[in-house]
Order: structure tokens, then sequence, then C-alpha cells
């Protein structure tokens, strides 16, 4: 099937023509999600913002939110995947704005847990049904056979990047 010419295709000819040696063929896969997360985050970003919330922000109040429990700044530095300054940070300044609270462990006093604030819970759950709906604006021009490809695709690309194992075959009837 022949592809409609994208940056990507433009680039790796550009790249023959002055390396023709050179196998460019991993852009056709990391070029062409690097640029399409590129531009999924330039045009979500800008919902998030309509909500006074930066990307940052809305991983962590969502990470919070689907806990549906206090949670330690541990657990939610794990639930992040960001570094533990950058949550201590961003976790005072939502408490600041009222988003979210830092409440000591009864068990530990020397610790303490987060949760989300009715204001916090709120916000994300309007941010996050806007985003959803941006997603699915963004994706409109796919019909449900492509986007389950795409899906699927990645889902793989995942497992491989993360080195997870492959989910195994359903099991045959005997």
């Amino acid at each position: 099937m022949k592809r409609t010419p994208d940056i990507i295709s433009a680039a790796r000819g550009q790249w023959k023509e002055l390396q023709p040696e050179l196998d460019t063929s991993s852009m056709e896969v990391v070029g062409r999600v690097l640029r399409a997360g590129a531009v999924l985050r330039q045009r979500l970003d800008t919902v998030l913002g309509d909500e006074g919330l930066n990307r940052a922000e809305f991983d962590l109040l969502s990470a919070l939110r689907r806990s549906g429990e206090p949670v330690t700044p541990g657990r939610l530095n794990s639930l992040m995947v960001a570094s533990g300054a950058a949550t201590t940070k961003r976790v005072r300044q939502l408490a600041e704005r009222g988003l979210l609270e830092r409440i000591r462990d009864q068990h530990d006093r020397r610790s303490a847990r987060v949760r989300i604030t009715e204001h916090g819970a709120e916000l994300i759950d309007r941010a996050f049904a806007r985003n959803l709906e941006a997603e699915r604006e963004l994706l409109a021009g796919m019909n449900t056979k492509q986007r389950e490809a795409v899906a699927g695709g990645l889902a793989e690309l995942l497992r491989s990047l993360e080195g997870y194992p492959a989910p195994a075959p359903p099991a045959q009837p005997d």
C-alpha cells in the first residue's frame, strides 16, 4: 500500500540523497511516533491550559483521582514516573491552589499522604472529559479499524521498549 508523503518520508528522502548507505527505515516508526506525540501534545495541552493546568499537573491530579485514596509521595512518584523533586514541587504548588492536600499518616507522624480535594476532583473530572473529547476529535480522520491497528502496534512497541513479554495467545480448545 502506497502511503501519502509526510514530513518523515521527506526527511528519509533527503538523508538518502546525502548518505545513501544509511538505513533510515527506523524513522518509519520512531520518527512518526515522535512527530505524532509532539503534535498531539501541542494540541491537547491547549485544552489543559484552558483549565489552568499543564500536562504534568494533569497527570498528577489524574493519578490521585484514579487512586481513590490518599497515597504516599513515593507511591505517587511510581504512578507518575517523574522525579521525586519534580513531584514534590508540583504537590506543593497544587496544594497552594487548593487542588490537593497533604495529610499526616496516623501510624507514622513523620510520613504524609497526598489526596485530591473536592475542588481538585471537580477540576480533573472536567479537564479529563475535555481531554478525551479533544482526543476523539484528533482521531476523527481514522476509522475504527485504523485506530485499532495503530493501538495494537503501539502496544507491541511499548511492550518491546519496556521489556514486558507479549501476552500469551488464548488457549486452544482440545
